[in-house]
């Protein structure tokens, strides 16, 4: 499977989904923004879609939340039914990558660059979507079953 054309990364939250989009050669992963969601209602799939169009998404990567053992819990249901619904809806690639240690990755580099995360929550959302897409470019978007831990990726 190529990594060519644009990957758009979904990092879903209860309260922010974070986006972030390659380059059209599938290299570099840049922030897109993020969407705001109201908690305990279901994912915006409409407004993604929207995005998705508008970035000119050729493929989707969606975290999957697991648990510190690997384990899949009821969010990684969630993040199944949603590439599973875009795949449907679009007729384009979603793939499901481990997303664990995303957040803790993005809030490190905002850290690093002397920046604060303070009322920043959905910029700190779309770095971490950037974080998760970033490292399934590197590791060619392989399955989450065949990929190291997003925190390995050195």
């Amino acid at each position: 499977m190529s990594a060519m054309g644009r990957w758009m990364a979904i990092d879903l939250g209860d309260r922010r989904i974070g986006i972030a989009i390659s380059d059209p050669t599938g290299t570099i992963a840049s922030p897109a923004g993020f969407l705001e969601r109201r908690a305990g209602h279901r994912v915006p799939i409409t407004a993604i879609l929207e995005k998705a169009t508008a970035l000119e998404a050729r493929g989707f990567v969606v975290g999957l939340p697991l648990d510190g053992r690997g384990e899949e819990g009821p969010r990684a249901a969630e993040s199944r039914r949603l590439a599973e619904e875009l795949t449907k809806r679009t007729g384009l690639e979603a793939r499901l990558v481990d997303e664990r240690f995303t957040t803790t990755a993005a809030m490190r580099a905002v850290k690093a660059l002397g920046g604060s995360t303070k009322g920043r929550k959905g910029d700190l959302d779309a770095v971490a979507a950037t974080v998760l897409l970033q490292f399934a470019l590197q590791v060619g978007l392989r399955t989450p079953e065949d990929a190291p831990e997003a925190g390995d990726a050195g």
